[in-house]
């Protein structure tokens, strides 16, 4: 049994790999704005993560289900519910500094929507789908420290502009719910989601 990450998020291979579990890698190529924008804007945060997730799965599943006879894919997308919107990476310098701008001591809510799709004899199966919330409690960087963090690049390329595995762990005074969940994937959710296909996590462990 391998485990497909439909991701190139680096954060969620290095969970993975920290439990145990060696992944394929395999990116989707997903348009997420445009399926944000199908949805509308009355979507609530968990069906928009839920459907980012679940979409990423099935066309990595789609796309590698004559290599990977037997196999289980997982999708994974994270936003940051940010005084009424939904914010994923920020992608520039300034709109990051907007984002700890708003962020800065005060705790606000991370989704993360998780999405698992079955391959058995080369054939695309069952899916299952769920979320995890966690309360992410932010301290006050200094001017300097805060410039320091921009410049580094490192909260441009992940949701909410921060990282609780990295330099921005410095800036996070604790967090309500799985820790796991922040980094990118909830191992908690995710093996209650393989239990759903019937697949142990020990089924995927290296050695």
């Amino acid at each position: 049994m391998r485990l497909v990450l439909a991701s190139a998020s680096p954060a969620r291979l290095a969970v993975l790999r920290a439990a145990g579990v060696e992944p394929l890698v395999e990116v989707s190529d997903v348009d997420e704005d445009a399926l944000l924008a199908e949805l509308g804007e009355e979507a609530s945060p968990i069906d928009r993560v839920s459907a980012l997730a679940l979409a990423k799965a099935r066309t990595v599943a789609a796309r590698v289900a004559a290599a990977v006879p037997d196999g289980v894919v997982v999708g994974a997308d994270s936003m940051l519910h940010l005084d009424g919107d939904m914010v994923g990476k920020p992608g520039s310098v300034d709109a990051a500094r907007g984002r700890w701008d708003q962020m800065a001591g005060r705790t606000v809510e991370l989704f993360t929507g998780h999405a698992l799709v079955e391959i058995v004899g080369g054939a695309v199966g069952r899916e299952v789908a769920g979320h995890a919330r966690t309360a992410v409690a932010f301290a006050h960087p200094t001017t300097g420290e805060l410039e320091a963090y921009l410049a580094s690049g490192e909260p441009l390329a992940v949701a909410g502009a921060f990282t609780l595995d990295g330099r921005g762990g410095w800036f996070v005074e604790g967090i309500e719910g799985d820790p796991s969940n922040v980094v990118g994937l909830s191992l908690p959710l995710t093996r209650r989601l393989l239990g759903e296909i019937g697949v142990g996590v020990d089924a995927l462990w290296a050695g």
